[in-house]
């Protein structure tokens, strides 16, 4: 009966074949770099191919001190170490030991001819580039129809803005056809009139990205009226369509991202405007109805009425005081009559007499205050406090009494 082995038996003995072929242990292979990607433990992935074949590479970190680049797509270089098996996936792989450069890959070379071509042209220059449209209603995408691109461009305009209506154009992103279809996408968006186009796919190889750096792509971004985002990769892929296009974004996620206004921010931004204005509107209205009021208190100071009624306070105010300043005179003059009054009365022959004394006049009504004054036998009047008398000189004596 034949014998039946396991798999990891068979592996193990490929494993050892190789390990026992000297030449597989010690070898250089010259290629192109692709699929180059840094792990985050330090080892490096790459795949060299030729014409005619492709082999799958590994340089673990503990050999890349021996590496004096950045390795890179669409390098030629030449690798030295060792071929063997990797028995858990049953596959080969040429474990690098040294890697140096030799010359530069067909299609990295390609690469740069047409960058500096089209950058003599002006086709880079930052005085063409359009500005993207702040806030846009339509927004046009050139990718392929599936994958992870579309689907986060989808998802990040719908989180951001509901409101804007994607229009994608299911070009062939990858292969021969490529780049004439990223061309039609082009154009057939702009003669729909969209307001921002993004032009993209999702990340891979120098191979897998080439359609964006075809010259017909990046004169068909170049030429297009409407402001075109290149969206090509990852963040560390750089195409030709990344250096024409108007706008560059590292990812199909970031582009959304630049081409979408987040409508969140611009609702707080128009509740902050509405708060502002409220505010304002209530200091303008306070303002106004201060300057009401006092052009109501200057027309009720100015008004008729309030001037007649000011005038009438006025005259009030002066017969007050006109008044009092008569009451002041009066009780002044009342005063000083009564001092007179006083004083005539300390001068008045009535009062003389009502003391007991009299007073004597002549027939002619003269005041007789002296002998020498009447003769005997004349005729005189006496009056006294409660009369008159008439008597006639019998006898006269003159005396001195001071």
């Amino acid at each position: 009966m034949q014998n039946v082995y396991t798999v990891a038996q068979v592996n193990s003995y490929i494993k050892n074949m190789f390990t026992q072929d000297y030449m597989l242990q010690s070898i250089m292979v010259k290629g192109e770099v692709s699929n180059c990607k840094y792990h985050s433990s330090g080892h490096i992935y790459f795949t060299l191919k030729d014409a005619k074949g492709t082999i799958a590479c590994v340089m673990f970190s503990s050999c890349r001190s021996g590496l004096a680049f950045q390795l890179k797509e669409g390098q030629l270089v030449v690798v030295g170490g060792s071929v063997d098996v990797y028995e858990r996936d049953g596959k080969y792989q040429l474990y690098a030991r040294e890697i140096r450069l030799d010359g530069a890959g067909a299609l990295y070379e390609r690469y740069e001819q047409l960058k500096r071509e089209l950058e003599e042209r002006g086709m880079f220059a930052q005085e063409y580039k359009q500005p993207v449209p702040a806030y846009i209603r339509t927004l046009g995408v050139v990718t392929a129809a599936t994958g992870a691109a579309v689907r986060d461009i989808i998802n990040i305009t719908g989180r951001r803005n509901p409101y804007v209506q994607i229009i994608l154009y299911p070009a062939i992103v990858q292969g021969e056809a490529a780049a004439p279809s990223i061309v039609n996408g082009i154009r057939a968006l702009e003669h729909i009139g969209v307001d921002t186009i993004i032009v993209g796919r999702g990340g891979g190889s120098i191979e897998d990205l080439w359609a964006f750096n075809e010259e017909i792509v990046a004169q068909a971004i170049f030429d297009c009226s409407i402001p075109v985002i290149s969206a090509v990769g990852h963040e560390t892929d750089t195409t030709i369509a990344d250096f024409v296009a108007d706008l560059r974004a590292p990812t199909p996620s970031a582009a959304a991202e630049l081409a979408v206004y987040d409508i969140r921010q611009l609702q707080n931004r128009l509740s902050d405007y509405a708060c502002t204005m409220g505010l304002m509107h209530q200091k303008v209205i306070s303002r106004y109805r201060q300057m009401t009021e006092q052009y109501g208190m200057r027309l009720k100071y100015l008004s008729p009425v309030n001037r007649v009624r000011m005038k009438r306070t006025q005259a009030l105010s002066l017969e007050e005081h006109l008044q009092s300043a008569m009451d002041g005179r009066l009780l002044d003059s009342r005063h000083k009559l009564e001092l007179l009054i006083e004083q005539m009365r300390g001068l008045s022959p009535l009062d003389k007499l009502n003391q007991g004394y009299s007073y004597a006049s002549d027939s002619r009504g003269r005041t007789v205050s002296s002998v020498e004054q009447v003769s005997v036998g004349d005729r005189m009047q006496v009056y006294v406090k409660d009369g008159r008398l008439t008597a006639q000189i019998t006898d006269k004596q003159k005396e001195a009494y001071t």
